[in-house]
Formats: C-alpha cells, structure tokens, sequence
C-alpha cells in the first residue's frame, strides 16, 4: 500500500547533559536494540575523552567533525527512457546531517579492534579524526562527492 502523504516528522529532545540535539541524535543512532541509558553513556565517556585529549570543549570539536563529514552532494537514480541514470542533487539539510552522524558512527564501529577497546574509545577517535578532516566518515562524503562529480552530464535530468 503506497504512503499516503509526507512521513510526519517526530521532534526529538534535546540530550540531558549537553542540551544540544545533535548529540542527542547521535546517542540515538549509536543505540542498539532499543538501550539508550548504555548509548548515552557511551557517547559520554566518548566525549570525556575527546575532552582529555584535546582540552577543548567536546561539543565544538563534534560540531566541527559534524561540518567535515556533512555531505553538499549527492546522487540519485533518475529512470529515463528505460534507462537508469544516476543524477548528482544537492542534499538536503536534514538528511545531511542525518547521513554524517551515521557515518561517524558506522566509521567508529568498523575500527580496528586491536587499536581500540571499546566503543567509546572508537566514537571518540573517530570524533577527533573527522574534526581534522581525517577518517573513515570523511573518506565516505568524499566518495559521494566524487560520484557526484563524475556523473555531472547527467545533471540535467534533475527533477
């Protein structure tokens, strides 16, 4: 059965300890299998540490990682004539940003294991990396840009 209109958006809260929304969307995009207080508790000591290595506040740090992973492009697949071409759009706000703190997190948990223990330890190196432009969640946004880039000519298929 086809969707009947536009999803409704749900208003999330803001995170008790930082009252900032993007830590609250990441806490709840690293949660697994519906256990927030453990994600919460995670990201946390992820940003404790981020605080002890660079002794500057975590939130300007993970605002700045947020602004290094966040993608400006993108592609879509567009049918035309039987044919599937993949058109580059510009992404929209919200999915930006919904698309760079799931990188992030997919980026930490892929971490080596040797190198880092836990979670936290992976989310915060992560963090610390994207924040230098550095990191797996970078390397993913420039991908999609280069796919973007590449596939240009088709851009005129834009709906």
């Amino acid at each position: 059965m086809p969707r009947r209109g536009p999803a409704k958006l749900r208003k999330i809260k803001k995170d008790p300890l930082y009252q900032d929304l993007m830590v609250a969307k990441l806490i709840n995009r690293s949660m697994r299998n519906g256990k927030k207080s453990v994600a919460q508790r995670q990201v946390y000591t992820a940003f404790e540490l981020v605080k002890e290595k660079t002794n500057e506040d975590p939130l300007d740090v993970f605002h700045k990682a947020l602004a290094n992973v966040r993608p400006q492009m993108e592609v879509r697949p567009r049918r035309v004539g039987g044919a599937a071409y993949q058109v580059p759009m510009p992404v929209r706000g919200a999915r930006q940003d919904a698309l760079a703190i799931r990188w992030i997190i997919e980026a930490a948990r892929s971490r080596d294991n040797s190198l880092f223990h836990t979670f936290s330890e992976k989310l915060a190196a992560e963090i610390l990396d994207a924040s230098k432009g550095e990191g797996g969640a970078v390397k993913k946004k420039a991908d999609m840009e280069r796919v973007a880039e590449a596939n240009r000519a088709f851009a005129h298929f834009r709906w």
